[in-house]
C-alpha cells in the first residue's frame, strides 16, 4: 500500500519556498506522492453544487489565490526526484485534449515517468463558462472523449482520431509518456462506469453526501459496483486499482452515513486499524490532508503520521 499527501495549490503555502519545502520534506520521509488540485478560476458567485460538503457550498477557504494545476505539477516535478506527481483531479474539459496531452506527456517524460493522471468531469457550470470549455450539460461526453484522445495520443505511432469534440490524422506525437495511469474521481454510477471502460483506478472521496463511502460497509459496496461495472464491458477486476481519497474536511458527523463507525475517525489506533482494514479489502494507495499554517507546521504533522500511524501499520 502506498501513502500520499496533499500538496498546497491555494493560499500562502503554495507559494515557491513553502510549496517547495512540504513536498521535498515529504518526499524525505518517504512517502509515495503529492496530490495537487485543479481550478483555473474561482468565480466570486457560485449556484453551482458542490458534490463533498452536507450544505452543497464551496468552502470558503478553498477561494484563495492559486496556481494553474499542472503548471505546479511540472515546477514540482523539477524540485523532487523520486515523488509521484498526481492531478488530484484535473477537470478535463477545462483545456484542449490535444495540449492537454502534450502537456501531460511532457511532464511524465521530463519527470522520469512519475505523473499519474487523476481526472473528473467538473461540477461547477460558472467555471466552464468562464474558462471557455465546452457546454456544462455535456461534460461526461467530452471526458470520455478526451480520454480516448489521450489514450491515442500517448500509445499509437501514427494517432488519429474523429470524434465530436477532437479530430486529428497524419500527426507526429513524440515523445510518448513511459505509460500515465489514469485514476476516475467521484462515486456516481457514471464514474464508475466511466473507471471500468477508460480508466486503470478509481479514487473516490469517502464525504460525497449523494454516494457516501464513510464506513468500511459503504467502501465494500462501492467496490462491488465498480466490479458489477468492469463485469458489464468485460474488464479485469483485478486491472482496476482503488485509490481511497481522505477528506481533509472536519471528521463530523461522529458516525458514518449508515450509522456504523466513520473512517478515520477517531485516534491513532483506530486510523491504524482503519488502514489495516483497507489494506485487506485490496486498496493500493490512501492519501491525506494534513493541517497547519506553516510549512513547519504540516511537516511537523506529516513526520507524526508517519511515525506514530504509518509505522505501525
Amino acid at each position: 500500500m502506498q501513502f500520499g499527501f496533499n500538496a498546497p495549490t491555494a493560499g500562502p503555502l503554495s507559494a515557491a519556498t513553502p510549496l517547495a519545502e512540504i513536498c521535498v520534506g515529504g518526499e524525505a520521509m518517504g512517502y509515495d506522492y503529492a496530490t495537487f488540485s485543479d481550478h483555473v478560476v474561482i468565480p466570486t458567485a457560485i449556484a453551482s453544487t458542490y458534490p463533498y460538503s452536507a450544505t452543497g457550498e464551496f468552502p470558503a477557504g478553498a477561494r484563495a489565490p492559486r496556481h494553474e494545476q499542472l503548471t505546479e505539477v511540472a515546477w514540482v516535478a523539477g524540485k523532487t526526484s523520486n515523488l509521484r506527481l498526481i492531478t488530484s483531479v484535473m477537470v478535463v474539459p477545462h483545456r484542449p485534449a490535444m495540449l492537454t496531452a502534450k502537456i501531460l506527456s511532457t511532464i511524465d517524460v521530463l519527470s522520469g515517468g512519475r505523473l499519474t493522471l487523476g481526472i473528473g468531469a467538473g461540477w461547477m457550470e460558472e467555471e466552464f463558462i468562464a474558462v471557455g470549455a465546452p457546454p456544462f450539460a455535456e461534460r461526461g461526453a467530452v471526458t470520455d472523449e478526451y480520454l480516448q484522445v489521450f489514450r491515442e495520443l500517448w500509445t499509437q505511432p501514427d494517432p488519429k482520431f474523429a470524434g465530436k469534440y477532437t479530430r486529428f490524422d497524419k500527426i507526429l506525437f513524440e515523445p510518448k509518456p513511459a505509460g500515465i495511469p489514469i485514476w476516475v474521481g467521484g462515486e456516481s454510477g457514471p464514474a464508475l462506469r466511466r473507471t471500468a471502460r477508460l480508466a486503470d483506478g478509481w479514487y473516490p472521496i469517502g464525504s460525497n453526501p449523494a454516494f457516501p463511502l464513510d464506513s468500511l460497509a459503504l467502501l465494500k459496496a462501492g467496490i462491488a459496483r465498480l466490479h458489477k461495472a468492469a463485469d458489464a464491458v468485460g474488464r479485469d477486476r483485478k486491472a482496476l486499482s482503488v485509490i481511497y481519497r481522505v477528506s481533509a474536511a472536519p471528521p463530523t458527523p461522529a458516525r458514518a452515513s449508515d450509522g456504523g463507525a466513520k473512517l478515520f475517525n477517531g485516534p491513532d489506533a483506530t486510523v491504524i486499524a482503519d488502514i489495516r482494514a483497507l489494506r485487506d479489502l485490496g486498496i493500493a494507495s490512501i492519501d491525506f490532508g494534513f493541517p497547519g499554517t506553516t510549512a513547519a507546521e504540516v511537516l511537523a504533522n506529516m513526520q507524526r503520521f508517519r511515525t506514530e500511524v504509518l509505522a505501525k501499520v
